[in-house]
């Protein structure tokens, strides 16, 4: 097939702010003429169905083009039709040859993607014999019901939910979720019973769980019963609802459609943007933590400009009223953001953070009427609504090491932005600014700090160069007041370049380890063979200088996180990057019955 990946997109996404289909192209030589049959086609296929929908999105990157077109929420398993065959049925008339073979292999890719076959219309590539399927493809698809619902909710600007088999009207407390298959009429809905929640969603490359946990802790403060979900599941203030990875849609719409949630904190990952868009229609405050690099390659995002719209797409859901909160100490944020006027023509008002309260971009962001959180003579100021806020002394919060872990004190600062968006009085998010992570159960998996028969030890989730960059400053840190050695466990998942393995192991060499046990994240190989991984990481330390004596090998992260526990002496500190639940479970475990 001329394309890698046809796909609905079922929220607001990097193309446009409502649902479509995207088309993923490699390979493919594109110039204006393909260009503009395809949108040609495009808009044929609209117009005759009679689609309000005009968006069409072309996105050229390194390794090829994606194709977007803006479609009816019912109507996106014809959307990836029309796409396919306007892509099509443009290379067959450019290059008949070439591409005579195109219609019979439509055919089987059909059939072979089809749950039922015999339910399968023949793909065509004539235009009249097109646009009939395209009908017949319509009727079965279109929910007229649906459309009369959804009208109505945006009437009343209330959030919705919708997935293959359920809406929601409302979220949380204030949803009811109804089958697809028995929608009832718009009269028999309880529509002054139903309204949204405070909610939040938050994203960035590195930060994004501990903000959403930091933020959950003051909500629950503030009195009310929060929802979240993260990279560890589902929850509803301390009870688990599922576990895993979810900080994509279906998380979202797990937390949303759970009736106790009175507030929900949502963290929304590139991945799930990505594939299908944000799963919510509404929020009330975004977070961008920052951006870095990582998961290049994927769905045509090969630079950090091209990462940094992907994550900003989380404003599109944020009217007016609402807060986008973004990190001034991230030149990508900074350059996108005097772009998002255009890209989002209805809001959202901006609010800054950033380590240092004086920084001259934090100061004209603020001096520009923005709301900023930063650090001033080793505390953490909040300027609100012309308001100085002290929340207190940045050293004496737990998560902040003493002070020396950075990333925690910007995840702090966005986090207070954030809190203070959703009516969360400023002395209410110091109170939890003092004690939240002091229990390691806080912030389960990040910046956990153990003694280990008097080694120090740091468990984390450290999972890209600048994670891992943060998490060694602080092992530094309190190897500097120690006097001991420093070990660390270094591993990777198989979903990145070898670039991208090469550079975390650069900089995990800058830091001069004197042990380091390269592990098999066994638990996220994703297409790479067996010890694969750490085979590039140890040759790429051993180009960095370390010495074939400091470093060790394991096939599992629980027995590297044995092999260093069982080099540490006391005074040493231990960096220990753990990234499945089930060895992280094991290795706090270990931490847990650690010898006298």
């Amino acid at each position: 097939m001329p394309y890698d990946d046809s796909r609905r997109l079922t929220g607001a996404n990097l193309f446009f702010a409502r649902t479509g289909a995207v088309l993923e192209l490699a390979g493919i030589a594109l110039d204006d003429e393909l260009l503009r049959g395809w949108r040609a086609r495009v808009d044929r296929a609209r117009a005759h169905l009679r689609w309000s929908e005009t968006e069409a999105v072309v996105r050229r990157h390194a390794t090829g083009a994606s194709l977007a077109l803006a479609a009816p929420c019912d109507l996106l398993f014809l959307a990836t039709e029309i796409n396919e065959w306007a892509l099509c049925a443009t290379l067959q008339q450019r290059e008949p040859e070439r591409w005579r073979a195109l219609a019979g292999d439509m055919l089987a890719a059909a059939l072979a993607d089809a749950a039922d076959p015999a339910t399968v219309l023949s793909p065509v590539l004539d235009e009249p014999a097109a646009m009939a399927r395209f009908d017949l493809l319509a009727t079965r698809e279109t929910r007229p019901a649906l459309r009369a619902l959804l009208a109505q909710a945006d009437s009343l600007d209330l959030p919705h939910l919708l997935d293959d088999t359920e809406l929601t009207l409302g979220t949380g407390a204030g949803g009811r979720t109804y089958e697809l298959a028995a929608l009832p009429a718009a009269e028999d809905i309880p529509w002054l019973d139903l309204h949204g929640i405070p909610t939040v969603l938050v994203t960035g490359s590195n930060g994004k769980t501990t903000t959403v946990r930091f933020l959950a802790a003051c909500a629950r403060a503030h009195g009310w019963r929060v929802g979240y979900n993260c990279t560890d599941g589902v929850f509803v203030d301390d009870e688990a609802l599922a576990s895993g990875d979810y900080s994509g849609p279906a998380g979202t719409r797990r937390v949303l459609r759970e009736r106790r949630t009175e507030t929900a904190i949502l963290e929304t990952a590139r991945g799930g943007i990505l594939r299908r868009g944000v799963a919510v229609s509404h929020a009330d405050v975004a977070v961008v933590t920052n951006i870095s690099a990582d998961h290049f390659g994927e769905y045509g995002i090969h630079d950090l400009a091209g990462l940094a719209d992907v994550k900003l797409t989380v404003g599109a859901l944020i009217n007016g009223k609402g807060l986008l909160v973004l990190n001034a100490d991230d030149p990508q944020l900074r350059v996108k953001a005097a772009g998002l006027a255009q890209r989002f023509p209805k809001g959202p008002r901006q609010g800054w953070f950033a380590l240092d309260a004086a920084s001259p971009a934090l100061q004209a962001y603020q001096a520009a009427g923005a709301p900023t959180c930063g650090v001033r003579a080793g505390r953490l100021c909040l300027q609100w609504a012309g308001s100085t806020h002290d929340l207190g002394a940045v050293d004496a919060m737990p998560l902040t090491i003493g002070g020396s872990a950075g990333y925690n004190i910007a995840n702090l600062a966005g986090a207070a932005l954030a809190a203070t968006a959703l009516g969360i009085a400023p002395a209410t998010i110091t109170a939890v600014a003092t004690r939240f992570g002091t229990d390691p159960a806080d912030n389960r998996g990040r910046l956990m700090r153990y003694d280990y028969a008097g080694a120090q030890v740091l468990v984390d989730y450290a999972h890209n160069p600048e994670g891992l960059r943060g998490l060694l400053q602080v092992a530094v840190h309190l190897q500097q007041r120690s006097g001991g050695r420093m070990g660390l466990l270094l591993g990777h998942a198989g979903n990145r370049q070898d670039a991208d393995i090469e550079e975390l192991a650069g900089v995990a060499a800058s830091f001069r380890p004197d042990f380091v046990v390269v592990k098999e994240n066994e638990a996220h190989l994703r297409g790479r063979a067996p010890g694969e991984i750490p085979r590039i990481i140890r040759a790429a330390l051993l180009r960095h200088g370390l010495t074939t004596q400091a470093l060790e090998m394991r096939d599992t992260e629980l027995d590297a996180a044995r092999c260093a526990l069982a080099w540490a002496r006391p005074g040493d500190v231990l960096a220990l990057p753990v990234h499945s639940q089930s060895a992280r479970a094991a290795v706090l475990e270990l931490l847990r019955s650690a010898p006298d």
